[in-house]
C-alpha cells in the first residue's frame, strides 16, 4: 500500500498520480480526512485516559463523601474513554480501508493515458517477409494441428473453451522453452522455484490483486482460496511478516508454475489458438531489494527478457505502458510484444513491473536498517522499513505463437531456435505429423 505519511506531506503527486492513471485524484481528499480524523481521535482518547490515571491518583488519596464523588466520575470518565477508543479504532478501520483502495504511485514521468497511449522505447529484429519467400504463412493453430501438437477440440470436450491439449513436439517445445528460461534465470543468480498454484486471500490481496472484484481470478469457495494467475503472487507471500537480509544484494527468485485466468470480458477476442487461454505455464522472476536499487534492476529484468527474446529469433518492441494500463501494484511497466505474422502486428509476450515498495507494505515485509553512529558516539539501531518487489516474465505458453509462426517453413514443418534444442535431445526441426 501506500505510505500514509508521504501522501500526507506530499498530497498534489499522489493527486497527480491518480490523475494519469484515470483513477479517482478526490480519494487523496478523502484519505486526508479520514487521517486527520483518526488523529483528532487518537488525541481525544489519549488525553481522556491521560484524565483518567490522573484521577486514579486522587481517589486514592481521598476520603468519605469526596471519595464517593469521585468515584462517580471516574466511571463516567471510564464510559467516555471507551467511548473515545472506539471512535479512534474506527477512524483507523476507516482510514486502512481508504488506503488499501489506493493504486501504487507511479514513477514520474511515465505515460499518462490508458492501454494506447503507451511510447514505443525501441523495436529489435526484422520480421521475416514471407511473400518474398514465396509462401503465405499458417497462423500457430495450423502449424500445431498439422504437428499434432495442438489439440484446442479435445480440449474443449474436456475442459471447455480456452482450453487445450499439447502434444508431442509441441509439448516439448514449451516445456524446453521454460527449461531453457529457467537456466538463464540461474546463470543470472536466481534461485528456481516450483510454487503453489492455489494461495490464501491474504496473499492474494497483498500481492495487489481484490478478490472481492477482480472477475479474473478463478476461486476455490469450499476453501477458500484462489488459484493464481502468476506465481508473483505465491513469490510476493513467500517472505510475508518477515524482515529480510539484503546485506548480499537483492533476493532473485525464479517461480515455475501453471496459471489461471478467467479471462472474463474477452468473449470473442483471440478465441483461435492458445493465444488467451484459461490455463498456462509460465516461468516469472520476481525480487526483493532495497527501494533505491529497485529501477536499476527493473532495467535488469528487462534486458534478461529481452536477451530471452532474441535468443528465441524473434523480432519484438519494447513498451513503456501508461498510468492508465499499469494494474494495482505497479509503479512502472515494460512490455516486450513479439512480432506475430499472420496478425501483421506486435502481440504482448512478457511485461515487467516495479512495484517499489506497494506490496510489501501490504505484506509487511522489511529490511533491517544498518545502525548509525552520532557525532557524540552513541550508536543507534538502524531499525527496518518495506523492501521493493519486482516482477517480469522470462517464459510462458504464449511463446509457442510466435515461435511457430516466425521459424515456419513452406512444408509446415518449424526450425528449433539453437537456444531451444539441447532440451530436445539435439532436435533441430519438428515435422508435420502424417
Amino acid at each position: 500500500m501506500i505510505d500514509i505519511n508521504e501522501l500526507r506531506a506530499d498530497p498534489d503527486t499522489y493527486r497527480a498520480s491518480q490523475t494519469a492513471r484515470g483513477a479517482d485524484a478526490g480519494l487523496v481528499d478523502r484519505i486526508l480526512e479520514a487521517d486527520s480524523r483518526r488523529r483528532s481521535a487518537i488525541t481525544d482518547f489519549e488525553s481522556l485516559r491521560a484524565e483518567q490515571n490522573a484521577f486514579g491518583k486522587k481517589v486514592a488519596k481521598a476520603q468519605g463523601e469526596e471519595k464517593q464523588q469521585l468515584l462517580a466520575q471516574v466511571k463516567q470518565l471510564a464510559a467516555d474513554v471507551k467511548t473515545a477508543q472506539a471512535a479512534a479504532d474506527d477512524a483507523q478501520t476507516v482510514q486502512q480501508q481508504l488506503v488499501a483502495q489506493f493504486p501504487n504511485l507511479i514513477v514520474d514521468g511515465i505515460p499518462a493515458g490508458g492501454e494506447d497511449d503507451f511510447v514505443l522505447l525501441r523495436t529489435e529484429g526484422t520480421p521475416r517477409d514471407f511473400a518474398a519467400e514465396g509462401f503465405e504463412p499458417r497462423d500457430h493453430l495450423e502449424l500445431g494441428e498439422l504437428l499434432d501438437g495442438i489439440d484446442m477440440e479435445r480440449g474443449a470436450k474436456v475442459s471447455g473453451s480456452r482450453f487445450y491439449f499439447l502434444k508431442r513436439d509441441v509439448a516439448r517445445l514449451e516445456t524446453a522453452l521454460l527449461m531453457a528460461a529457467q537456466d538463464l534465470a540461474l546463470d543470472n543468480g536466481f534461485i528456481p522455484m516450483t510454487t503453489p498454484n492455489l494461495v490464501r486471500p491474504a496473499i492474494m490481496n497483498g500481492t495487489g490483486f481484490d478478490v472481492e472484484h477482480d472477475d479474473e481470478i478463478y476461486r476455490v469457495a469450499k476453501d477458500e482460496l484462489y488459484l493464481v494467475g502468476t506465481s508473483e503472487v505465491a513469490l510476493a507471500g513467500y517472505h510475508a511478516d518477515e524482515i529480510l537480509d539484503l546485506s548480499d544484494g537483492p533476493l532473485r527468485y525464479a517461480g515455475w508454475s501453471s496459471c489461471y485466468r478467467r479471462e472474463a470480458g474477452s468473449a470473442g477476442k483471440d478465441t483461435r489458438g492458445i493465444i488467451r487461454v484459461h490455463q498456462f505455464n509460465k516461468l516469472e522472476m520476481f525480487v526483493y531489494c532495497h527501494p533505491e536499487d529497485a529501477a536499476a534492476e527493473h532495467e535488469r529484468l528487462l534486458a534478461w527478457e529481452e536477451q530471452m527474446l532474441q535468443a528465441c529469433g524473434l523480432s519484438y518492441r519494447v513498451i513503456d505502458t501508461a498510468a492508465g494500463d499499469l494494474g494495482t501494484s505497479a509503479a512502472r511497466k515494460f512490455d516486450c510484444e513479439a512480432w506475430i505474422p499472420t496478425q501483421g502486428k506486435y502481440r504482448e509476450l512478457t511485461s515487467t513491473s516495479n512495484c517499489t515498495t506497494y506490496q510489501a507494505r501490504r505484506l509487511n515485509i522489511r529490511e533491517r536498517l544498518p545502525e548509525t553512529t552520532d557525532a557524540n558516539g552513541k550508536v543507534r539501531k538502524g531499525g527496518t522499513r518495506a523492501v521493493a518487489t519486482l516482477n517480469g516474465t522470462l517464459a510462458t505458453t504464449r511463446w509457442l505463437v510466435a515461435l511457430l509462426e516466425t521459424h515456419q517453413q513452406a512444408d509446415g514443418s518449424v526450425t528449433v531456435p539453437e537456444i531451444l534444442r539441447p532440451y530436445l535431445r539435439g532436435q533441430e526441426v519438428l515435422r508435420p505429423v502424417v
